[in-house]
């Protein structure tokens, strides 16, 4: 384990502990409440980011052998993501955080499998117009800043509905 690797994975895992501790905290109201842009709700949007760890690891270890990401749009994210929000919309919290504790520690345990010539390797990828990316590009971009990324919508959306509420 090299230190980019350790400091990917530790940022993974601060994210997914800040987002875990976020959605423990949650009413069941807050919980159940759709979030914009896409109205999926807060609970659903969690699972979300547990379920997509594996995926993206997947894809950053695709590039790490050198191996193009071809055929994968913002489109089929769009879908995936759809789909993802119908089977999961009556997702447990319990099941979410084991899912979310589970998966980003298989996805640390990934990074830091890595070297630093996989982290350097560089291979088109079409989610980014089929540039020539590295894997660390596709790490930071992709399952690092998953959990951080949602984490800063929820917690806008539902302070903004804690404000609404407490002005009621």
């Amino acid at each position: 384990m090299s230190k980019r690797t350790e400091a990917l994975a530790s940022r993974l895992e601060d994210g997914a502990r800040a987002l875990a501790a976020f959605a423990a905290e949650l009413t069941d109201a807050e919980w159940e409440m759709p979030v914009l842009p896409d109205g999926r709700k807060a609970g659903v949007i969690v699972h979300h980011v547990a379920s997509m760890y594996p995926i993206e690891i997947g894809l950053a270890q695709q590039l790490a052998r050198g191996e193009a990401v071809a055929g994968v749009t913002w489109d089929d994210v769009d879908v995936i993501n759809a789909n993802h929000a119908k089977e999961n919309d009556e997702v447990t919290r319990a099941e979410t955080l084991e899912l979310l504790e589970r998966n980003s520690r298989a996805a640390a345990d990934a990074i830091r499998q890595m070297t630093d010539t996989q982290l350097d390797t560089a291979a088109p990828l079409s989610l980014n117009d089929d540039v020539v990316l590295t894997t660390q590009f596709m790490l930071e971009d992709h399952a690092v800043r998953h959990s951080s990324h949602h984490l800063t919508i929820l917690r806008r959306a539902l302070g903004g509905a804690r404000m609404e509420r407490g002005a009621a």
